[in-house]
């Protein structure tokens, strides 16, 4: 889920637009909802998921007015060294738009002008024309300690995300191997439930079989931390693919089991003690803030760009709402798997071989495509936050330190747990909630300030936000803190009670 979607300025038509955010947004987090749902009942699961869905979106406005709003002041800035440049007689040569963009921006390395002949021709100066970075916008917008706060709530997030990862990936390899061999044949799915301690291959215990998997996957992916790793347009094809033809095949395989009278599953309307980890998965779910520029920049046309992401955000609403009555319904509380996908390698579900390996495995492909790439972003975010003007790193700390301090303490954190469910709920209601919510809420605040400011009370930002009342703003980031106070009381009051 994190990192750009688009690494050139390529243009890309707003519906397919509409394709690679649906894509950016229905990720991993998707796999754990049906357990979220059937331990938070439907109905609340269902009214949550309506309401965190549509504060996404409203947050979504708020980053897109902000990047026009960072268009417009970088616009403005190199149009003031243009009259500082013609008045200085002693002057050459002008200075070109990316030198003037470069020694403005913040994140100096994210920082990509694009579509320059558009640019300059631009009738509007809150055109989105150039890739702004959520990095870069909180360094124009917010003080020191908002710039620094920001990247904190990041580095967290990302974190969380490749603790995720790390763990999905040996899971899913510890249910599908374990469950071929001897006694445990085709019974992932069966309603058994197994302990740690249980054995898995001879001597060897599922929980050793799952850090034995930890090791080889940290061994083989963690290298690419080391190095520049950039997303292909043919893997995020292929990924998509297959992410397609999974999550299709677990509606249709879900809904032939209920229409032949075999659906088990019997969920009650609420249970409020599921609320915490169904929160934080669901705005796991919604997470697409921080790729919008990269999202946002290239499409062509973006007069209804809200309108579109409005459509978007139904459209997901709608499959996610679909996977997971389809789940709770198909299967019964106690056999849902945290990884979703582990309930199709069961034989009584579906007697093709190839699809229950396909299933069972695919979170391993997906997954592992995704993980240098989220590892190589925050390492990124590690060197930016602790750069320093002129300043450079030593090769050790540049080319080791960095690398290990992002590769190791996900890697402990899987070799701790692999309780996909909390992760992810943890993730999402903490560092997800920062992202989604307050940073977004703050952009559009300062962002309108400075606007204000620059530009005077008459400018009108063309990609405004429908929620431009600032009522919006602070009901987004009284909710924001509330959710803070909300999760970790629920957590206090459940640990006090085991």
């Amino acid at each position: 889920m994190a990192g750009g979607i688009t690494d050139t300025g390529e243009l890309y038509s707003p519906y397919v637009g509409l394709v690679y955010m649906f894509n950016l947004i229905v990720g991993t987090g998707a796999l754990t909802m049906p357990k979220a749902f059937a331990t938070a009942g439907w109905l609340v699961s269902l009214i949550l998921l309506m309401f965190l869905g549509f504060m996404s979106y409203m947050t979504t406005t708020f980053v897109v007015e902000a990047m026009a709003a960072a268009n417009a002041q970088l616009r403005w800035k190199r149009m003031e060294k243009r009259k500082e440049d013609d008045d200085d007689e002693d002057s050459s040569s002008g200075v070109s738009d990316s030198d003037v963009l470069l020694q403005d921006g913040y994140e100096r390395a994210e920082t990509r002008p694009i579509l320059s002949v558009q640019r300059r021709g631009s009738a509007n100066i809150f055109e989105i024309t150039e890739r702004v970075e959520m990095g870069q916008m909180a360094s124009m917008f917010f003080n020191k300690v908002g710039v620094n706060l920001f990247y904190f709530c990041i580095i967290i997030y990302l974190y969380g995300d490749l603790a995720i990862y790390a763990a999905a990936v040996p899971v899913s390899l510890m249910q599908v191997t374990c469950s071929v061999t001897g006694n445990h044949s085709c019974s992932v799915g069966d309603g058994t439930k197994y302990n740690d301690t249980d054995k898995c291959w001879g001597p060897i215990r599922r929980i050793d079989a799952y850090r034995l998997y930890l090791a080889a996957f940290t061994l083989l992916l963690g290298p690419f931390t080391f190095f520049n790793v950039q997303k292909t347009k043919y893997l995020q094809i292929m990924t998509s693919l297959m992410r397609w033809i999974a999550f299709i095949l677990m509606i249709i395989l879900a809904l032939i089991r209920i229409s032949r009278g075999q659906a088990e599953g019997h969920p009650s309307m609420a249970q409020p003690s599921g609320i915490r980890n169904l929160f934080g998965v669901c705005v796991y779910s919604f997470m697409c803030q921080h790729s919008l520029p990269s999202l946002i920049t290239p499409i062509s046309k973006k007069k209804h760009v809200n309108k579109l992401v409005l459509l978007d955000y139904i459209l997901i609403l709608a499959f996610y709402s679909l996977l997971s009555f389809t789940a709770i319904y198909c299967f019964r509380n106690d056999t849902l798997m945290d990884m979703y996908t582990l309930n199709f390698t069961n034989c009584e579900i579906i007697s093709v071989a190839f699809i229950r390996y396909f299933l069972g495995l695919f979170p391993v492909f997906t997954i592992s495509t995704n993980f240098p790439i989220i590892a190589v972003t925050l390492r990124n975010n590690w060197k930016t936050l602790f750069h320093r003007e002129g300043g450079t790193y030593p090769w050790v700390v540049d080319r080791i330190v960095f690398p290990a301090i992002t590769l190791i303490p996900p890697v402990l954190v899987a070799f701790c747990t692999h309780d996909l469910e909390s992760l992810v709920g943890i993730t999402g209601a903490y560092a997800g909630n920062g992202i989604q919510y307050l940073i977004p809420a703050f952009l559009a605040y300062c962002s309108r300030k400075d606007t204000q400011l620059v530009f005077g009370s008459g400018a009108v930002n063309k990609h405004l936000s429908p929620f431009r009342h600032t009522f919006w703003i602070v009901f987004v980031l009284i909710w924001g803190f509330s959710c803070f106070v909300f999760v970790t009381a629920n957590i206090v009051l459940s640990e006090s009670k085991l």
